[in-house]
């Protein structure tokens, strides 16, 4: 049975990209997206996802603060990949102490058209090893 996967971007074209990324792997199943914290939350519900992908920098209810509310409401895993969470950033280091399993930093900001080339083998080998996948 394959391993369910939200993800939580506030950019359309980020969510395709990340969607594609996780899609390719046949033990991985994207069951919903969302385009901010809040909403983020019901799918949460929604869909219990074994693992969330959640940006940092979204309208209506950043990442930080949908991280620490999810702990309420999912079991989930939740990696972080976002723009703003480069290593050892103030954002990637909260994020670890609310409990992310991994931080991702985009590679090229907000608009990473060139995810899945630059980062998308650590988006899936992070999701493989948060669920215990070899």
């Amino acid at each position: 049975m394959a391993k369910k996967v939200l993800i939580v971007d506030d950019s359309f074209v980020m969510r395709t990209l990340i969607k594609d990324i996780v899609s390719a792997d046949p033990d991985l199943e994207v069951v919903g997206t969302a385009a901010n914290g809040k909403l983020a939350l019901e799918a949460a519900k929604q869909h219990s996802p074994d693992v969330i992908l959640l940006d940092i920098e979204m309208p209506e209810m950043d990442g930080l603060e949908c991280l620490k509310r999810l702990r309420l409401v999912s079991k989930a895993k939740v990696i972080i990949v976002s723009s703003v969470a480069q290593t050892g950033s103030p954002q990637a280091l909260q994020a670890r102490r609310d409990g992310a399993a991994d931080v991702i930093a985009k590679p090229s900001g907000a608009m990473s058209l060139d995810l899945a080339d630059k980062k998308g083998h650590d988006i899936v080998k992070a999701v493989r090893l948060a669920v215990g996948l070899r």
